[in-house]
């Protein structure tokens, strides 16, 4: 048994020894830039040899850990990849003069100075919370009657979930090209002049197809909550005398706290972030006279759009950066306060 497992272990140490020798070997390649192609090829057989090396390494106390290591690093690598490494990144670069290929010296926080004088962006932060803040209601309110509307034992039932929901599945640049064209060459038929014709009138145009897109996704998460009630609940409440107000008020609404709280945060996040029907409806158009003393041409450019043009139009990515940093921020911080808001309003409910 000893002499087996001894084997083993040698094996298994040959095994990862391999694995690192090829990793070190494809990230000092791709470090040197030596125009190597087997790099690639062996930074992808290092890794398997090395999670095969640790899988066949014979310990009984910490197998079972490494196994589960092995599971998850897959998921856990594309996290990285695709997410930690360019966060860190992204914030280093907001302190340089990167220009989306290198960089050739740090600027400090010059980026971060530069945002915050330029009243296009600043601008474009407001139109954002006040995007925000109009869909936060307007969503849940709708979502949440069109789920009681679908689970008020009506007639076709699925087939207005089907109808509800079906804007969802339509993308966000072909679903703004659609309502510019219904605003543009439809509505201007019965009213003009077009809604997408004045700043305040495109952003009203903005929430409206945003609602309509959205409401049927988070419609169905509070049917669900909804289904999720226990029928011999709703059945004493009647017994009781209990009419369909008090059942909603006393029973219904405080039943679904958690699934109020799940919405309200997709609802944040998912406003927070628009960019594909800013861009195809309006691409951020719209006169403001004076702001900051300033004149503004865009004026229902909401800030994921602002990054993308300073980044992608004007050719400034380590500004664009800058302020996708503080993007996140504003993002992470709004979202916890919304999310322990909602919480200690679970405990009360």
């Amino acid at each position: 048994m000893n002499k087996n497992a001894g084997a083993r272990k040698a094996q298994s140490l040959c095994i990862l020894a391999a694995g690192i020798i090829l990793l070190v070997f494809a990230l000092v390649s791709d470090f040197a830039k030596n125009g190597n192609s087997f790099r690639g090829a062996a930074l992808v057989i290092g890794i398997l040899l090395t999670l095969l090396g640790m899988y066949l390494f014979p310990t009984l106390k910490h197998h079972r850990a490494i196994i589960y290591f092995i599971f998850l690093f897959p998921l856990l690598f594309t996290f990285a990849v695709t997410v930690i490494i360019p966060l860190c990144l992204g914030i280093g670069y907001s302190f340089t003069d990167w220009n989306g290929v290198k960089m050739t010296s740090a600027v400090g926080l010059k980026n971060y100075t530069t945002m915050f004088n330029e009243p296009q962006f600043i601008w474009s932060i407001l139109m954002t919370f006040v995007f925000v803040v109009l869909n936060m209601v307007l969503v849940n309110v709708i979502a949440f009657l069109l789920a009681l509307l679908c689970t008020n034992h009506m007639r076709a039932t699925s087939f207005y979930r089907a109808a509800y929901f079906l804007p969802n599945l339509i993308g966000g640049i072909v679903l703004g090209y659609i309502w510019q064209f219904i605003f543009n060459n439809v509505l201007i038929k019965i009213a003009q002049p077009s809604l997408l014709s004045q700043t305040r009138s495109a952003m009203i145009a903005i929430v409206v197809v945003y609602i309509w897109q959205y409401g049927g996704y988070i419609m169905l998460i509070y049917i669900t909550g909804l289904t999720q009630i226990p029928g011999d609940l709703l059945e004493a409440a009647s017994i009781d005398g209990a009419d369909a107000k008090q059942t909603l008020l006393k029973i219904k609404i405080p039943m679904l706290a958690s699934t109020f709280t799940i919405c309200t945060f997709l609802t944040l996040t998912s406003a927070f972030k628009q960019f594909d029907v800013n861009m195809a409806l309006t691409n951020g158009s719209g006169s403001v006279p004076s702001f900051m003393g300033s004149y503004l041409s865009q004026g229902t450019q909401m800030l994921a759009l602002n990054i993308y043009n300073t980044a992608i139009s004007k050719n400034n990515y380590a500004l664009g950066q800058a302020k996708a940093v503080l993007f996140f921020i504003i993002l992470a911080v709004v979202s916890l306060i919304q999310v322990r808001i909602s919480n200690s309003k679970e405990v009360e409910l």
